[in-house]
Protein backbone atom coordinates (compact mmCIF):
# COMPACT_ATOMS: atom_id res chain seq x y z
CA UNK A 1 0.00 0.00 0.00
CA UNK A 2 2.83 2.43 0.89
CA UNK A 3 4.50 1.69 -2.41
CA UNK A 4 1.24 2.42 -4.29
CA UNK A 5 0.80 5.75 -2.45
CA UNK A 6 4.38 6.73 -3.26
CA UNK A 7 3.83 6.03 -6.92
CA UNK A 8 0.59 8.07 -6.94
CA UNK A 9 2.29 11.03 -5.21
CA UNK A 10 5.16 10.88 -7.73
CA UNK A 11 2.72 10.76 -10.65
CA UNK A 12 0.70 13.74 -9.35
CA UNK A 13 3.83 15.79 -8.81
CA UNK A 14 4.94 15.18 -12.40
CA UNK A 15 1.54 16.25 -13.74
CA UNK A 16 1.92 19.65 -12.05
CA UNK A 17 5.35 20.35 -13.60
CA UNK A 18 5.44 23.09 -16.28
CA UNK A 19 6.05 21.93 -19.86
CA UNK A 20 9.75 21.56 -20.68
CA UNK A 21 11.47 24.43 -22.46
CA UNK A 22 12.31 23.81 -26.10
CA UNK A 23 15.62 21.99 -26.38
CA UNK A 24 18.39 22.91 -28.74
CA UNK A 25 17.48 19.85 -30.79
CA UNK A 26 14.06 21.28 -31.69
CA UNK A 27 13.63 21.73 -35.45
CA UNK A 28 14.70 25.20 -36.61
CA UNK A 29 11.79 25.18 -39.06
CA UNK A 30 9.34 24.29 -36.29
CA UNK A 31 10.64 27.16 -34.17
CA UNK A 32 10.33 29.65 -37.04
CA UNK A 33 6.85 28.35 -37.90
CA UNK A 34 5.75 28.71 -34.28
CA UNK A 35 6.68 32.38 -34.38
CA UNK A 36 4.43 33.09 -37.37
CA UNK A 37 1.28 35.03 -36.36
CA UNK A 38 -1.06 32.91 -38.50
CA UNK A 39 0.80 29.64 -38.04
CA UNK A 40 2.07 27.35 -40.77
CA UNK A 41 0.26 24.24 -42.01
CA UNK A 42 2.10 20.92 -41.95
CA UNK A 43 2.02 18.34 -44.76
CA UNK A 44 2.76 14.94 -43.21
CA UNK A 45 4.23 12.25 -45.48
CA UNK A 46 3.28 8.61 -45.54
CA UNK A 47 5.55 6.04 -43.97
CA UNK A 48 8.45 5.16 -46.25
CA UNK A 49 8.13 8.28 -48.44
CA UNK A 50 10.41 10.65 -46.54
CA UNK A 51 13.82 9.59 -47.87
CA UNK A 52 12.92 10.36 -51.49
CA UNK A 53 12.50 14.03 -50.64
CA UNK A 54 15.42 14.16 -48.22
CA UNK A 55 17.54 12.91 -51.12
CA UNK A 56 16.63 15.96 -53.16
CA UNK A 57 13.40 15.31 -55.08
CA UNK A 58 11.63 18.69 -54.81
CA UNK A 59 8.12 17.80 -55.93
CA UNK A 60 5.93 16.18 -53.29
CA UNK A 61 3.17 14.32 -55.12
CA UNK A 62 -0.25 13.89 -53.52
CA UNK A 63 0.11 10.11 -53.26
CA UNK A 64 3.00 10.56 -50.80
CA UNK A 65 0.92 12.65 -48.38
CA UNK A 66 -0.74 11.06 -45.37
CA UNK A 67 -2.48 14.10 -43.89
CA UNK A 68 -2.40 17.88 -43.63
CA UNK A 69 -2.41 19.54 -40.24
CA UNK A 70 -3.72 23.10 -40.06
CA UNK A 71 -6.97 25.02 -39.90
CA UNK A 72 -7.99 26.55 -42.16
CA UNK A 73 -6.28 24.29 -44.74
CA UNK A 74 -3.50 25.89 -46.81
CA UNK A 75 -4.24 27.61 -50.10
CA UNK A 76 -2.25 27.49 -53.33
CA UNK A 77 0.92 29.53 -52.89
CA UNK A 78 1.02 29.22 -49.10
CA UNK A 79 4.23 28.25 -47.34
CA UNK A 80 3.91 24.88 -45.58
CA UNK A 81 6.13 22.57 -43.55
CA UNK A 82 6.75 19.07 -44.91
CA UNK A 83 7.13 16.49 -42.15
CA UNK A 84 7.82 12.79 -41.70
CA UNK A 85 5.39 10.37 -40.08
CA UNK A 86 6.32 11.58 -36.59
CA UNK A 87 5.40 15.13 -37.66
CA UNK A 88 9.05 16.23 -37.48
CA UNK A 89 9.74 18.77 -40.27
CA UNK A 90 12.16 17.69 -43.00
CA UNK A 91 11.79 20.91 -44.98
CA UNK A 92 9.41 23.59 -46.23
CA UNK A 93 7.89 24.49 -49.54
CA UNK A 94 5.02 26.05 -51.43
CA UNK A 95 1.61 24.39 -51.45
CA UNK A 96 -0.66 23.78 -54.43
CA UNK A 97 -4.19 22.53 -53.84
CA UNK A 98 -4.79 21.64 -57.51
CA UNK A 99 -1.57 20.22 -58.93
CA UNK A 100 -0.61 16.53 -58.70
CA UNK A 101 2.49 17.93 -57.00
CA UNK A 102 0.96 19.42 -53.88
CA UNK A 103 4.23 20.87 -52.55
CA UNK A 104 7.38 22.18 -54.21
CA UNK A 105 10.10 21.75 -51.60
CA UNK A 106 12.29 24.83 -51.31
CA UNK A 107 14.60 24.16 -48.38
CA UNK A 108 15.45 21.12 -46.25
CA UNK A 109 15.78 21.19 -42.47
CA UNK A 110 19.56 20.69 -42.70
CA UNK A 111 19.86 23.69 -45.03
CA UNK A 112 17.72 25.85 -42.75
CA UNK A 113 19.96 24.91 -39.83
CA UNK A 114 23.01 26.13 -41.78
CA UNK A 115 21.26 29.27 -43.03
CA UNK A 116 18.27 30.25 -40.87
CA UNK A 117 17.90 33.56 -42.72
CA UNK A 118 16.03 31.79 -45.54
CA UNK A 119 13.81 29.63 -43.33
CA UNK A 120 10.17 30.04 -44.46
CA UNK A 121 11.17 33.29 -46.23
CA UNK A 122 10.52 32.92 -49.95
CA UNK A 123 11.75 36.36 -50.98
CA UNK A 124 15.05 35.94 -49.17
CA UNK A 125 15.44 32.40 -50.53
CA UNK A 126 14.84 33.60 -54.10
CA UNK A 127 17.47 36.30 -53.80
CA UNK A 128 19.96 33.89 -52.22
CA UNK A 129 19.46 31.14 -54.81
CA UNK A 130 19.55 33.44 -57.84
CA UNK A 131 22.68 35.19 -56.56
CA UNK A 132 24.29 31.76 -56.04
CA UNK A 133 23.37 30.84 -59.63
CA UNK A 134 24.96 34.07 -60.91
CA UNK A 135 28.17 33.42 -58.98
CA UNK A 136 28.33 29.82 -60.23
CA UNK A 137 28.11 30.97 -63.87
CA UNK A 138 30.69 33.68 -63.26
CA UNK A 139 33.01 30.97 -61.94
CA UNK A 140 32.51 29.09 -65.22
CA UNK A 141 33.44 32.15 -67.23
CA UNK A 142 29.91 33.07 -68.33
CA UNK A 143 29.26 35.38 -70.02
CA UNK A 144 32.45 35.86 -72.05
CA UNK A 145 33.61 37.50 -75.27
CA UNK A 146 32.91 34.23 -77.15
CA UNK A 147 29.65 33.26 -75.37
CA UNK A 148 26.83 35.50 -74.20
CA UNK A 149 24.04 32.90 -74.38
CA UNK A 150 23.75 30.67 -71.33
CA UNK A 151 21.33 29.22 -68.79
CA UNK A 152 21.37 31.32 -65.64
CA UNK A 153 18.79 29.40 -63.58
CA UNK A 154 18.21 25.71 -64.28
CA UNK A 155 15.08 24.84 -62.28
CA UNK A 156 15.83 21.89 -59.96
CA UNK A 157 19.54 22.19 -60.76
CA UNK A 158 19.60 25.53 -58.94
CA UNK A 159 17.03 24.45 -56.33
CA UNK A 160 14.24 26.59 -57.83
CA UNK A 161 11.89 23.97 -59.25
CA UNK A 162 9.71 25.43 -62.00
CA UNK A 163 11.94 28.41 -62.86
CA UNK A 164 14.28 28.60 -65.85
CA UNK A 165 16.14 31.75 -66.87
CA UNK A 166 18.16 31.88 -70.09
CA UNK A 167 20.37 34.89 -70.83
CA UNK A 168 20.81 36.03 -74.43
CA UNK A 169 23.14 39.03 -74.42
CA UNK A 170 21.30 41.84 -72.63
CA UNK A 171 18.02 39.91 -72.66
CA UNK A 172 16.81 37.41 -70.04
CA UNK A 173 14.02 34.98 -70.95
CA UNK A 174 12.11 33.60 -67.96
CA UNK A 175 10.31 30.28 -68.49
CA UNK A 176 7.72 29.74 -65.77
CA UNK A 177 6.21 26.28 -65.19
CA UNK A 178 4.98 26.51 -61.57
CA UNK A 179 2.27 28.54 -59.88
CA UNK A 180 4.73 29.81 -57.28
CA UNK A 181 6.87 31.43 -59.99
CA UNK A 182 3.86 33.42 -61.18
CA UNK A 183 3.07 34.47 -57.61
CA UNK A 184 6.61 35.74 -57.07
CA UNK A 185 7.02 37.19 -60.56
CA UNK A 186 7.94 40.70 -59.40
CA UNK A 187 10.58 39.33 -56.99
CA UNK A 188 12.10 37.15 -59.72
CA UNK A 189 12.26 40.11 -62.09
CA UNK A 190 13.82 42.29 -59.40
CA UNK A 191 16.61 39.75 -58.84
CA UNK A 192 17.33 39.44 -62.56
CA UNK A 193 17.18 43.18 -63.15
CA UNK A 194 20.04 43.57 -60.70
CA UNK A 195 22.43 41.88 -63.16
CA UNK A 196 24.50 44.61 -64.80
CA UNK A 197 24.32 43.36 -68.39
CA UNK A 198 20.55 42.64 -68.40
CA UNK A 199 18.43 45.40 -69.98
CA UNK A 200 15.32 43.43 -70.98
CA UNK A 201 13.27 40.63 -69.42
CA UNK A 202 10.90 38.50 -71.48
CA UNK A 203 8.42 36.43 -69.47
CA UNK A 204 7.35 33.17 -71.10
CA UNK A 205 4.83 31.16 -69.06
CA UNK A 206 4.30 27.49 -69.97
CA UNK A 207 0.55 27.84 -70.41
CA UNK A 208 -0.43 24.16 -70.56
CA UNK A 209 1.66 23.19 -67.54
CA UNK A 210 0.41 26.17 -65.54
CA UNK A 211 -3.17 25.17 -66.29
CA UNK A 212 -2.38 21.87 -64.58
CA UNK A 213 -1.11 23.99 -61.67
CA UNK A 214 -4.60 25.45 -61.38
CA UNK A 215 -3.94 28.79 -63.05
CA UNK A 216 -6.35 30.55 -65.37
CA UNK A 217 -4.86 31.33 -68.78
CA UNK A 218 -6.22 34.88 -68.52
CA UNK A 219 -4.08 35.39 -65.40
CA UNK A 220 -0.91 34.58 -67.31
CA UNK A 221 -0.79 37.74 -69.41
CA UNK A 222 2.18 40.03 -69.04
CA UNK A 223 1.93 42.28 -66.00
CA UNK A 224 3.80 44.83 -68.10
CA UNK A 225 3.77 44.88 -71.92
CA UNK A 226 6.96 43.37 -73.33
CA UNK A 227 9.22 45.79 -75.14
CA UNK A 228 11.58 43.03 -76.24
CA UNK A 229 12.26 42.49 -79.96
CA UNK A 230 11.00 39.18 -81.33
CA UNK A 231 14.48 38.36 -82.63
CA UNK A 232 17.86 38.78 -81.01
CA UNK A 233 21.40 37.75 -81.91
CA UNK A 234 23.88 35.97 -79.64
CA UNK A 235 27.30 34.35 -79.63
CA UNK A 236 28.07 30.83 -78.43
CA UNK A 237 31.63 29.55 -78.64
CA UNK A 238 32.30 32.19 -81.29
CA UNK A 239 29.37 31.14 -83.51
CA UNK A 240 26.56 33.63 -84.20
CA UNK A 241 22.90 32.68 -83.81
CA UNK A 242 19.65 34.46 -84.48
CA UNK A 243 17.10 33.58 -81.83
CA UNK A 244 13.33 33.82 -82.14
CA UNK A 245 11.57 34.55 -78.85
CA UNK A 246 8.52 32.88 -80.37
CA UNK A 247 10.48 29.70 -81.07
CA UNK A 248 10.75 26.49 -79.07
CA UNK A 249 11.22 26.64 -75.27
CA UNK A 250 13.03 29.91 -74.45
CA UNK A 251 14.12 30.30 -78.08
CA UNK A 252 17.49 28.54 -77.87
CA UNK A 253 18.77 25.29 -76.34
CA UNK A 254 21.52 26.75 -74.18
CA UNK A 255 21.92 23.45 -72.30
CA UNK A 256 23.50 21.84 -75.38
CA UNK A 257 26.42 24.30 -75.52
CA UNK A 258 29.18 21.89 -74.49
CA UNK A 259 27.84 19.10 -76.73
CA UNK A 260 27.84 21.46 -79.72
CA UNK A 261 31.40 22.53 -78.93
CA UNK A 262 32.53 18.89 -78.66
CA UNK A 263 30.98 18.09 -82.03
CA UNK A 264 33.07 20.80 -83.68
CA UNK A 265 36.25 19.04 -82.48
CA UNK A 266 35.40 15.69 -84.12
CA UNK A 267 33.86 16.78 -87.42
CA UNK A 268 36.86 17.60 -89.59
CA UNK A 269 36.80 15.65 -92.83
CA UNK A 270 33.64 13.78 -91.83
CA UNK A 271 30.21 13.53 -93.37
CA UNK A 272 27.72 14.81 -90.79
CA UNK A 273 23.94 14.47 -90.51
CA UNK A 274 21.95 16.60 -88.06
CA UNK A 275 18.42 15.23 -87.52
CA UNK A 276 15.75 17.42 -85.88
CA UNK A 277 18.10 20.36 -86.21
CA UNK A 278 15.83 23.25 -85.07
CA UNK A 279 17.96 26.33 -85.89
CA UNK A 280 21.05 24.34 -86.92
CA UNK A 281 23.20 24.54 -83.78
CA UNK A 282 24.93 21.18 -84.16
CA UNK A 283 25.28 21.60 -87.90
CA UNK A 284 26.86 25.05 -87.57
CA UNK A 285 29.45 23.67 -85.17
CA UNK A 286 30.15 20.74 -87.47
CA UNK A 287 30.67 23.14 -90.36
CA UNK A 288 32.99 25.37 -88.33
CA UNK A 289 34.87 22.24 -87.31
CA UNK A 290 35.54 21.33 -90.94
CA UNK A 291 32.88 18.73 -91.76
CA UNK A 292 33.17 17.63 -95.42
CA UNK A 293 30.96 15.52 -97.66
CA UNK A 294 30.98 14.08 -101.22
CA UNK A 295 27.42 14.32 -102.46
CA UNK A 296 25.87 11.70 -104.75
CA UNK A 297 24.63 14.33 -107.20
CA UNK A 298 28.04 15.88 -107.88
CA UNK A 299 31.53 14.42 -107.71
CA UNK A 300 33.08 17.38 -105.92
CA UNK A 301 33.85 18.17 -102.31
CA UNK A 302 31.18 20.22 -100.57
CA UNK A 303 30.75 21.61 -97.10
CA UNK A 304 27.36 20.06 -96.47
CA UNK A 305 24.96 18.72 -93.90
CA UNK A 306 21.33 17.73 -93.91
CA UNK A 307 18.88 19.17 -91.38
CA UNK A 308 15.56 17.41 -90.96
CA UNK A 309 12.70 18.80 -88.90
CA UNK A 310 9.33 17.37 -88.10
CA UNK A 311 6.82 18.58 -90.66
CA UNK A 312 4.72 20.57 -88.20
CA UNK A 313 7.62 22.74 -86.99
CA UNK A 314 9.99 22.76 -89.94
CA UNK A 315 9.34 26.08 -91.68
CA UNK A 316 10.12 28.52 -88.83
CA UNK A 317 13.10 26.39 -87.80
CA UNK A 318 14.54 26.22 -91.30
CA UNK A 319 14.14 29.98 -91.67
CA UNK A 320 16.25 30.41 -88.54
CA UNK A 321 18.78 27.90 -89.85
CA UNK A 322 19.13 29.83 -93.12
CA UNK A 323 19.55 33.08 -91.21
CA UNK A 324 22.24 31.49 -89.05
CA UNK A 325 24.07 30.23 -92.13
CA UNK A 326 24.23 33.79 -93.43
CA UNK A 327 25.31 35.18 -90.04
CA UNK A 328 28.34 32.88 -90.07
CA UNK A 329 29.26 33.63 -93.72
CA UNK A 330 28.73 30.05 -94.90
CA UNK A 331 27.87 29.41 -98.55
CA UNK A 332 24.12 28.56 -98.71
CA UNK A 333 24.69 26.73 -102.00
CA UNK A 334 26.87 24.20 -100.21
CA UNK A 335 24.34 23.45 -97.49
CA UNK A 336 21.43 21.05 -97.74
CA UNK A 337 18.41 21.95 -95.62
CA UNK A 338 15.64 19.39 -95.93
CA UNK A 339 12.07 19.67 -94.70
CA UNK A 340 11.01 16.10 -94.05
CA UNK A 341 9.83 13.81 -91.27
CA UNK A 342 12.86 12.29 -89.55
CA UNK A 343 11.62 8.70 -89.73
CA UNK A 344 10.76 8.98 -93.41
CA UNK A 345 14.08 10.60 -94.25
CA UNK A 346 16.08 7.85 -92.52
CA UNK A 347 14.04 5.08 -94.16
CA UNK A 348 14.68 6.71 -97.54
CA UNK A 349 18.40 6.97 -96.79
CA UNK A 350 18.50 3.26 -95.93
CA UNK A 351 16.79 2.37 -99.20
CA UNK A 352 19.47 4.38 -101.05
CA UNK A 353 22.28 2.82 -98.98
CA UNK A 354 23.30 6.25 -97.67
CA UNK A 355 25.28 6.59 -94.47
CA UNK A 356 27.14 9.25 -92.48
CA UNK A 357 30.29 9.36 -90.34
CA UNK A 358 28.56 11.39 -87.61
CA UNK A 359 24.83 11.39 -86.94
CA UNK A 360 23.14 13.68 -84.42
CA UNK A 361 19.55 13.04 -83.39
CA UNK A 362 17.90 15.40 -80.92
CA UNK A 363 14.13 14.90 -81.23
CA UNK A 364 11.45 16.91 -79.46
CA UNK A 365 9.99 15.51 -76.26
CA UNK A 366 8.35 12.14 -76.97
CA UNK A 367 7.18 11.50 -73.40
CA UNK A 368 4.81 13.87 -71.56
CA UNK A 369 6.98 14.06 -68.46
CA UNK A 370 4.39 15.22 -65.94
CA UNK A 371 1.99 12.44 -66.87
CA UNK A 372 4.77 9.87 -66.83
CA UNK A 373 6.06 11.00 -63.46
CA UNK A 374 2.57 10.63 -62.03
CA UNK A 375 2.27 7.16 -63.52
CA UNK A 376 5.68 6.13 -62.24
CA UNK A 377 4.62 7.05 -58.73
CA UNK A 378 2.01 4.32 -58.92
CA UNK A 379 4.40 1.88 -60.61
CA UNK A 380 2.59 1.76 -63.95
CA UNK A 381 4.72 2.01 -67.08
CA UNK A 382 2.30 2.05 -70.03
CA UNK A 383 3.06 5.62 -71.16
CA UNK A 384 6.79 5.22 -70.50
CA UNK A 385 6.85 2.04 -72.58
CA UNK A 386 5.11 3.88 -75.42
CA UNK A 387 7.73 6.62 -75.37
CA UNK A 388 10.45 3.98 -75.21
CA UNK A 389 9.08 2.46 -78.40
CA UNK A 390 9.29 5.78 -80.25
CA UNK A 391 12.86 6.37 -79.09
CA UNK A 392 13.74 2.79 -80.06
CA UNK A 393 12.42 3.27 -83.60
CA UNK A 394 14.24 6.58 -84.12
CA UNK A 395 17.54 5.34 -82.76
CA UNK A 396 17.35 2.04 -84.61
CA UNK A 397 17.14 3.93 -87.89
CA UNK A 398 19.88 6.36 -86.80
CA UNK A 399 22.23 3.48 -85.93
CA UNK A 400 21.65 1.89 -89.32
CA UNK A 401 22.59 5.05 -91.24
CA UNK A 402 25.74 5.60 -89.15
CA UNK A 403 28.77 4.15 -90.89
CA UNK A 404 30.65 1.34 -89.17
CA UNK A 405 33.20 3.01 -86.96
CA UNK A 406 31.17 6.25 -87.06
CA UNK A 407 29.67 8.20 -84.18
CA UNK A 408 26.04 8.61 -83.14
CA UNK A 409 25.12 11.44 -80.78
CA UNK A 410 21.61 10.82 -79.47
CA UNK A 411 19.66 13.02 -77.08
CA UNK A 412 16.45 12.94 -75.07
CA UNK A 413 14.63 15.90 -73.53
CA UNK A 414 12.08 13.59 -71.88
CA UNK A 415 13.10 13.76 -68.24
CA UNK A 416 11.14 10.70 -67.18
CA UNK A 417 12.96 8.54 -69.74
CA UNK A 418 16.43 9.51 -68.53
CA UNK A 419 15.60 9.64 -64.81
CA UNK A 420 14.08 6.17 -64.89
CA UNK A 421 17.13 4.77 -66.73
CA UNK A 422 14.91 3.53 -69.56
CA UNK A 423 16.50 5.74 -72.22
CA UNK A 424 19.92 4.14 -71.77
CA UNK A 425 18.42 0.65 -71.56
CA UNK A 426 16.50 1.31 -74.79
CA UNK A 427 19.70 2.31 -76.58
CA UNK A 428 21.65 -0.65 -75.20
CA UNK A 429 18.90 -3.06 -76.21
CA UNK A 430 18.71 -1.65 -79.72
CA UNK A 431 22.50 -1.65 -80.16
CA UNK A 432 22.73 -5.32 -79.20
CA UNK A 433 20.23 -6.16 -81.96
CA UNK A 434 21.73 -3.96 -84.68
Amino acid sequence: MLQLQARLIKSLSFSRLPPPAPSSSTSILQRVASSQPKGVAKVVLKKGKTQLFKNGSPMVYSGAVDRIIGRPPPKTGDIVLVADGTETPIGWGLYNSVSMFCVRLMQLEEEATRDPSCALDMENLLETRINAAIELRRGLGLPSDATNAYRLVNSEGDRLSGLIVDVFGDLAVVASSAAWVEKYKSQVEACISGIDEINHIHWRPSIEILKEEGMDASDLKELHPSTCPQRTKVLENGISYSISLEGQKTGFYADQRENRKFLSTISRGRKVLDICCYSGGFALNAAKGGAMSITESASRSLLTWSCIQRVDTSLPALELARENIALNYLDPEKISLLREDANEFMKGALSRNESWDVVIIDPPKLAPSRKILAILMYEKYAVLQSASGMYRNLNSLAMQITRRGGLLMTCSCSGAMTQSGMFLRTLQGEKSQS
